[in-house]
């Protein structure tokens, strides 16, 4: 194989993933990233000198981040550890303030599905079997692999697994079908907006993330998330590769379709094949001039496409240590339908759900002098669709809105008093740090028409040499399905130019 040259752009999960694979083949792999640290949205900023995560504050499938190292030969061990979250959380309904304790123990949930006394515990165990025969389906046949071309999908047999999947319901619907408890339901499906989809229009399949959950636990690692940005740039350099930050790439270079390379500020970087980490909305409209390698993305195609919410954010330092408190807590609004059409319609939100996250609480060393960290999430509309503008008054809104609800939570009378210090990244900041179009925080929407083969694939069938990656391809959003998507990224690669 002849040495080729990439240029990977953005060090996000999706472009490190691919250039870890491709730099351990033999490939000559630079990364160019336009902030000052690997990650992209698992950025790490500090309040009150304790160290926050930007986006991602979980771990689902440990395995899928142990991985990037094993695939490598390397023991994850050596790079980062993790830590089972146990409780997983508590979710409180904004109501009355009911409120549940779950974790993976079937018993313990058992418990919690038979008090609702009407059938929702055998719905529940039927739900769980349901949704893993498919998970084990999507994990063999979809999420693991690329649809490079139509017949990729259009076969006799991906036409049956695709059948086997039945992911024309929605996810609420077939939630409702297994589950009599609204409580219980909505427990159990909200977790479509880790994604950014509401429940009421993501595939049904999507209900695998709450059993991921369930069966397999919830997790977080020493340090934070960005750890693992860390850990995998980290291991990329001792690879051989080579990463350039506050490098912006401006523009993809092309000619009679074939990739040339990159520009940045006044430098040209020739390049034999460029991976997109950037989300791919942006880089289809920002990066890429000749309408000719764009395909069938136009600008008119990306902005008719749906996207995901967007996140408002409160990263404070808090007085006090919160024993009370588990280390993730949802309230869910009063009514979550109308949540949930309200952030999708662009609407102000009258009664928002909130996310709190105590990461002091999670990993004890992030703590300081009797102090918390706490990072308070809003799901909000994107700026394409929203009515209203994120100004400091409406930050001021959304703050008094979840600190109404906040106040009662154990321990939590005085919280208006107790915060030290704050910072706040709102869709703006989303889409002008991180390129995320339209400050939609997880891309793409994943609905049914923009899920698997409907949704952008990681080789460029319009222009030779280029590929993408990020939560708006295939896979889509959430780390490990970054992970995966880079992975898939690197093999598309690697069947063209090996």
């Amino acid at each position: 194989m002849d040495r080729k040259k990439v240029s990977v752009i953005g060090a996000g999960m999706g472009g490190l993933s691919a250039a870890i694979e491709l730099v351990d083949r033999g490939y000559d792999v630079e990364i160019y990233e336009q902030n000052s640290e690997p990650g992209g949205k698992m950025e790490r900023i500090y309040v009150g000198g304790m160290p926050l995560d930007v986006g991602p504050t979980l771990v689902m499938m440990p395995e899928v981040y142990e991985e990037v190292f094993t695939k490598v030969g390397r023991d994850p061990k050596d790079y980062i550890k993790f830590r089972e979250v146990n409780p997983m959380y508590d979710v409180y309904f904004a109501e009355d303030y009911r409120s549940y304790r779950l974790n993976s123990d079937l018993i313990d949930l058992m418990k919690i599905a038979e008090g609702f006394g009407d059938g929702s515990d055998e719905g529940f165990l039927s739900y769980l079997a349901d949704i893993y025969k498919r998970y084990k389906i999507a994990l063999k046949y979809f999420i693991r692999r690329p649809f490079r071309h139509k017949r990729d999908i259009y076969n006799p047999n991906m036409l049956i697994q695709a059948l086997r999947l039945k992911t024309f319901d929605s996810a609420k619907n077939m939630m409702a079908k297994y589950i009599p408890s609204k409580d219980l339901q909505e427990m159990l499906s909200f977790q479509t907006l880790y994604i950014g989809v509401s429940p009421s229009n993501g595939p049904s399949l999507y209900n695998i993330i709450p059993m991921i959950e369930l069966l397999y636990g919830v997790w977080t690692l020493e340090g934070g998330m960005h750890s693992m940005a860390e850990a995998m740039a980290r291991l990329f350099l001792e690879l051989g590769g080579k990463i350039h930050y506050n490098s912006k790439v401006e523009k993809i270079l092309a000619s009679d379709k074939k990739v040339k390379g990159i520009k940045i500020g006044d430098n040209i970087v020739e390049s034999d094949i460029v991976i997109s980490n950037a989300d791919f909305p942006y880089t289809m409209n920002e990066l890429i001039d000749d309408d000719s390698i764009k395909g069938k993305y136009t600008e008119k195609k990306i902005d008719s496409m749906d996207y995901s919410c967007s996140c408002l954010i409160f990263y404070w330092a808090v007085d006090g240590v919160y024993d009370e408190l588990a280390g993730h807590t949802f309230v869910v609004s009063k009514d979550l339908d109308k949540n949930l059409e309200q952030i999708f319609a662009g609407d102000l939100l009258e009664d928002p759900s909130i996310y709190l996250s105590i990461p002091s609480k999670l990993d004890p060393n992030t703590g300081k002098d009797n102090k918390s960290s706490f990072y308070l999430l809003i799901p909000v509309p994107e700026l394409g669709v929203k009515k209203f503008d994120y100004d400091q008054k409406t930050v001021d809104y959304f703050r008094e809105k979840a600190l109404e609800k906040l106040v009662n939570l154990p321990g939590l009378a005085d919280l208006r008093n107790k915060i030290i210090e704050e910072k706040v990244y709102t869709p703006y900041d989303f889409e002008k740090k991180f390129s995320a179009y339209r400050g939609a925080t997880f891309g793409l929407q994943p609905t049914l028409r923009q899920s698997n083969h409907w949704r952008p694939q990681s080789k460029s069938l319009a222009c030779e040499g280029l590929y993408f990656t990020g939560s708006s391809t295939h896979p889509g959003a959430g780390v490990p399905i970054a992970l995966e998507g880079g992975r898939i990224c690197a093999k598309e690669v690697i069947k063209d130019y090996y």
